[in-house]
């Protein structure tokens, strides 16, 4: 189940609030400037169809934010528990940082935690299946997506060169939970 945890950036123990109803997620995030979306495929997809069936699936909504956005490319990753880059990849993530564009997110299958570091506040979404998030350009935030990463995301770019993070050198992230699939935060 998707959720909303919101903290003050120095209390990363005790949450001031906590979400867990879509409609409220979205209402609360986009007061931040951030969308929270659910989407329904047009057919069943799964992890391991290929790229551009699970695109096929999603058409209407990939059109719609493309020409909403104006968004030059988007793509399907997939990464699976095994994938042997897996730490890798987790670290590029975990630190705090911002793009010169939005970083949006579509997640196909599997699950993530997107946090964001809003003034003196910090907006932990856990993103699951069928969640769509939109973090706004310079906007400072990480992401976890676990020790044992599994999920199929479609993402969304405008730059040609893709992602590409501007880290803040704070240690902010490394003081909020990390994010394990199937464990409660």
């Amino acid at each position: 189940m998707s959720r909303l945890r919101i903290f003050n950036d120095d209390a990363p123990d005790a949450p001031l609030q906590v979400l867990d109803e879509h409609a409220r997620i979205a209402e609360a995030l986009q007061t931040i400037g951030v969308t929270f979306e659910r989407w329904q495929p047009a057919h069943p997809v799964q992890p391991g169809d290929a790229p551009e069936a699970i695109m096929a699936a999603y058409k209407g909504d990939i059109d719609r934010l493309v020409a909403a956005h104006g968004f030059r490319s988007v793509d399907v990753v997939s990464i699976a528990p095994d994938n042997p880059q897996k730490e890798a990849m987790r670290a590029k993530f975990l630190d705090e940082h911002a793009h010169k564009e939005d970083e949006v997110r579509f997640f196909v299958a599997g699950s993530g935690l997107f946090s964001l570091h809003v003034g003196a506040k910090v907006y932990e979404v856990l993103c699951e299946t069928g969640d769509l998030i939109s973090v706004p350009d310079g906007a400072t935030h990480w992401f976890d997506m676990g020790s044992a990463p599994s999920f199929v995301a479609i993402r969304f770019f405008t730059e040609p060169d893709g992602w590409v993070g501007h880290f803040t050198g704070s240690d902010i992230a490394q003081k909020f939970p990390r994010y394990e699939a199937g464990q409660a935060l």
